[in-house]
């Protein structure tokens, strides 16, 4: 196959650089950076494609997050390779901060006490474990006589998911608009630098070209 690895990597080094990228996260991120001033579109529509990507980010749709950032990029006509550079803000040095914020945002705005109404029978952390038990058990029931029962599903979606879902619009919004305002400047800046650059070595070439021309011309 012409795209597969030529080293094949044990499992544990897939995971160990999904937490840390083969570099560092720095040099991830001016990779990142680089591609994004890069692109061949006007300023504007690659700054909304980074509002898209991290507004998304704040979102409990985890492994949905390309799709969702795509989408919304063409919705608000963005650039779509942005809105997915840009969803590399959520990593796993950032899941746990943005999970909290939203979380905690969702259950203010939704008036709940996390830790005397949501969390009164159960932790964060169990209610994930039962959700995905939940899930398990009833794929297993398709195959057999058991009876599915959703009952930690849906406590898990009503003291979980809803609120990190509701939660996360605002500090996504504040966050993808920082990154908006932010971008726009630079790239404009980056571009118009580049096109002046771009410009001054075809204006050397036809000099030189021009200077052969008229040295070939005096040796005729």
């Amino acid at each position: 196959m012409v795209f597969k690895r030529r080293d094949r990597r044990p499992w544990w080094k897939i995971v160990y650089e999904t937490v840390w990228p083969k570099g560092g996260w720095k040099r991830a991120f001016y990779y990142i950076k680089h591609r994004v001033r890069r692109l061949p579109d006007p300023p504007h529509r690659i700054a909304r494609g980074i509002f898209a990507g991290i507004f998304v980010t704040f979102s409990p749709f985890f492994g949905m997050h390309f799709f969702a950032a795509a989408g919304l990029a063409l919705i608000i006509r963005g650039n779509v390779i942005a809105s997915l550079l840009s969803t590399f803000v959520g990593n796993p040095l950032t899941f746990v901060p943005i999970g909290a914020i939203s979380f905690q945002t969702g259950n203010f705005l939704l008036g709940r006490t996390f830790d005397h109404e949501t969390g009164a029978h159960r932790s964060l952390g169990g209610k994930f474990v039962d959700a995905w038990k939940d899930l398990k058990d009833n794929f297993f029931t398709l195959f057999g006589d058991g009876k599915a029962d959703w009952h930690n599903l849906y406590v898990f979606y009503d003291e979980v998911f809803f609120p990190y879902m509701i939660g996360g619009i605002i500090p996504g919004l504040i966050c993808g608009m920082i990154g908006y305002y932010v971008s726009l400047p630079v790239i404009q800046a980056y571009q118009k630098g580049r096109k002046g650059r771009i410009k001054d070595k075809l204006l050397a070439l036809k000099e030189k070209a021009s200077g052969k021309a008229d040295a070939k011309q005096n040796q005729d």
